[in-house]
């Protein structure tokens, strides 16, 4: 597993180790004190008679009483840790099956489950099952490791839309957020590499050939501008679909940090974030951010403030996440290297263990509590030190793991390293580090996203696609208040399909309660309207 090559290499050889160690007959066995295996059973025997019946109201009902990604603890992570091919036999049958069944009653005749029947049923499974988000952290250098991870992902089909960054994280996130997949495979930094440089302009050689000196500014901003396109979050968002986020942390005391994306500052261009959540406190200076005016020309954004390295104050905005587009699952790309100090290197680690390192890390945030009340009297008399001490306590007082964690074993010796531009030989190393650390969770990321996923499809196909019923015959359900805005390619095959025009009509209340992004459809007017 460790000398494979490709992921098809280490299943082969994950599948050998689970028969070696016996894991092969674990995953077979049902009965575990992991999860509510009887439950799954019974769900999943009931799910097969109503399909066998052919009774699809059955099936419709049995469906509606909940489709969870915890059904029984099916989804806790320990599952996942067991064996290395997958996880219970019975599980993977389960989610398989709900699978199946959503793809077939979404494709059933309108004479035996009614349109709006079936749109109220999926909009509202949609919102109760939740979305994933990817986030990746900081880490300097060590954030060409992300590239590995995201590059596995899209490979397999398995890349949320819902992606935020922090820092070093920030780069990989906004190159997501601004190109397609094919233009993606375009940048694959190895192959540019091993092609000798065959880019362009030449940009990611000419870059390393500085190999070892330590980054500044201009070298950051450089790779920004060659890399990410010249686009405002929303423009970005318009192009690809992915619901971009960066975070920034204030330069100034007394300031939260930001969440700047398409909902929260629909008009900052994307390189400013970039360059603002790449600015570690005292290695870059503070970056002021800058927007698109109404003129469509560039100004400054909140001129009286500056931010820095993001990763300082919310390396993984899990909650603000959450609030704004509904997820619920969170799959981290983990290379921060004071984060990882608090992460149990194995996942098995004793209880003792993790109970102590916990106990560590909750009396700093309690000594560092007491400081700052402390501070609050006597602040102005240690400006410096009481910014460093802030700083401090907003690491320690971050949650630094999510549902699955791709962690890369890579560390660098030299702490200076971190800040110094890498070889090509170590940036190779780097990327391919980062795939490799993604093979061993691809299946549970494969698993515990696969019904998500599958809700996704089918609104889109209901929106956008083959399944989208006839203008007036149907009335768009509450629960689609949360989904996403079409993007500009998804509102130009509105117009082609339909014949349509779209109008920019003044939102109604439902719409701002969803943010303004109801969907296309409520804003088409037909001719028969």
């Amino acid at each position: 597993m460790d000398l494979a090559q490709s992921y098809e290499e280490w299943l082969l050889a994950a599948a050998a180790h689970d028969a070696a160690s016996g894991m092969a007959t674990w995953r077979k066995e049902e009965p575990s004190d992991l999860y509510d295996h009887a439950q799954i059973r019974y769900r999943l025997d009931r799910l097969r008679k109503y399909r066998k019946q052919k009774d699809w109201s059955g099936l419709l009902y049995a469906l509606n009483e909940g489709i969870h990604g915890n059904m029984g603890g099916m989804g806790k992570s320990v599952l996942y840790r067991q064996a290395k091919s997958g996880t219970k036999v019975l599980i993977e049958q389960y989610i398989q099956e709900i699978d199946d069944a959503l793809r077939l009653l979404a494709e059933l005749p309108d004479e035996i489950i009614p349109i709006q029947q079936k749109l109220d049923f999926f909009y509202r499974s949609n919102v109760c099952y939740g979305r994933s988000a990817l986030m990746l952290s900081g880490g300097g250098v060590l954030g060409f490791l992300h590239v590995g991870v995201v590059t596995e992902l899209l490979r397999h089909g398995l890349l949320p839309r819902v992606i935020s960054g922090s820092s070093a994280g920030s780069i990989v996130a906004a190159t997501l957020g601004t190109h397609s997949d094919e233009e993606l495979q375009r940048l694959d930094f190895i192959t540019l590499l091993e092609s000798g440089g065959s880019d362009p302009a030449g940009l990611i050689r000419r870059w390393v050939t500085g190999a070892g000196v330590r980054f500044t500014a201009e070298n950051t901003e450089q790779l920004i501008a060659a890399i990410i396109p010249d686009l405002t979050f929303a423009e970005a968002y318009a192009r690809t679909g992915r619901q971009i986020s960066i975070t920034v942390a204030p330069a100034e005391p007394h300031q939260r940090s930001r969440l700047l994306n398409a909902v929260s500052s629909p008009n900052v261009y994307l390189r400013s974030a970039v360059m603002a959540s790449c600015a570690i406190p005292g290695v870059f200076p503070p970056v002021m951010l800058k927007a698109k005016n109404e003129k469509g020309e560039p100004q400054p954004y909140l001129p009286a403030r500056r931010w820095v390295d993001g990763s300082v104050a919310d390396d993984l905005p899990a909650k603000r996440l959450s609030r704004l587009f509904s997820t619920n699952h969170y799959i981290v790309s983990m290379v921060n290297p004071i984060a990882r100090a608090f992460l149990p290197r194995d996942e098995r680690a004793r209880p003792v263990r993790r109970a102590a390192s916990s106990l560590g890390v909750g009396i700093g945030r309690e000594v560092l509590n007491f400081y700052r009340g402390v501070a609050k009297r006597y602040g102005d008399n240690w400006p410096k030190f009481n910014m460093m001490l802030h700083s401090i306590h907003a690491l320690l007082d971050q949650e630094y793991s999510g549902d699955i964690n791709i962690v890369p074993k890579f560390r660098p010796q030299n702490p200076l390293k971190l800040i110094s531009q890498p070889s090509a030989d170590e940036l190779r190393l780097l990327v391919r580090e980062g795939q490799h650390a993604t093979f061993s969770r691809l299946e549970s990321i494969r698993r515990c996203t696969q019904i998500s996923r599958t809700l996704e499809e089918i609104l889109h196909r209901f929106e956008y696609g083959d399944l989208r019923p006839a203008p007036g015959t149907y009335r768009r359900p509450k629960s689609s208040r949360r989904r996403p805005p079409p993007t500009a390619a998804q509102m130009k095959s509105l117009r082609t399909a339909t014949g349509q025009r779209v109008t920019k009509t003044r939102p109604s209340s439902t719409a701002k309660a969803g943010g303004g992004v109801t969907g296309a459809r409520a804003r088409v007017k037909s001719s028969a309207a």
